[in-house]
């Protein structure tokens, strides 16, 4: 995986055919909005599946992640990757991308990352609210029961961006306490990346110093 940036998604609004999935829709944006409020931290296993449209091929990367609520909006965030092993770190704003084998961090604006680093998208989701939902998305119910493959119960979301992005669709997969399970973008060439978080630990004590990579002496450091 090459630059990642930390938050790709904010926001969301939902119409769909007939009245009762409207009335779903609205419970489940609830329980988004309530389990939004009140998660502080989070710490979880992620595994992403990047597929290639065209060749038909995916690659997967299993690590850990770490989320905390930033005193701005954006929120702070970690993920360890493990086979290759890469570290990205957000906090203000700003990210670091270090590859090892490289011996090269990448830095930057979160902002100005590129399409890149769909790695954050189901952390992401966490930090929106029901009135960030209610204003950029066109957003259907797929399934009412979608499992997942740890076994988890959840609604299946798609959201379409109703102005123009960088990806086609997004698709959500919220469980029963508001929590976005799994996410995936769906870009305009049909390429993919999806996310699943698993062995959830909520609200637990992190230290702002988590959040920062120490880089070894000789790092080259690259600004994007």
């Amino acid at each position: 995986m090459s630059i990642a940036a930390a938050v790709v998604l904010f926001t969301g609004v939902f119409t769909v055919g007939e009245a009762a999935g409207q009335r779903k829709i609205k419970e489940i944006l609830d329980r988004m909005d309530v389990h939004n409020k009140g998660l502080t931290t989070l710490r979880a296993k992620v595994t992403m599946v990047k597929t290639n449209s065209q060749l038909g091929e995916s690659d997967t990367q299993a690590g850990t992640a770490i989320y905390a609520k930033g005193k701005t909006r954006e929120p702070l965030v970690r993920i360890d990757w493990e086979k290759p092993a890469e570290s990205l770190a957000v906090k203000d704003g700003q990210y670091v991308m270090f590859v090892p084998r490289q011996g090269i961090a990448y830095t930057g604006l979160t902002k100005n990352a590129g399409k890149e680093g769909k790695s954050s998208s189901a952390l992401a989701f966490m930090n929106m609210s029901k009135a960030q939902l209610e204003a950029n998305y066109t957003v259907v119910l797929l399934n009412e029961k979608a499992t997942l493959s740890n076994g988890v119960m959840t609604w299946h979301l798609q959201l379409t961006p109703k102005t123009k992005t960088s990806y086609k669709t997004a698709e959500v997969w919220v469980d029963p306490d508001g929590m976005p399970n799994q996410t995936k973008i769906v870009e305009q060439n049909n390429d993919t990346t999806t996310v699943l978080l698993t062995s959830l630990e909520k609200n637990i004590n992190l230290k702002t110093s988590n959040f920062e990579i120490s880089l070894p002496k000789g790092t080259t450091v690259k600004k994007t």
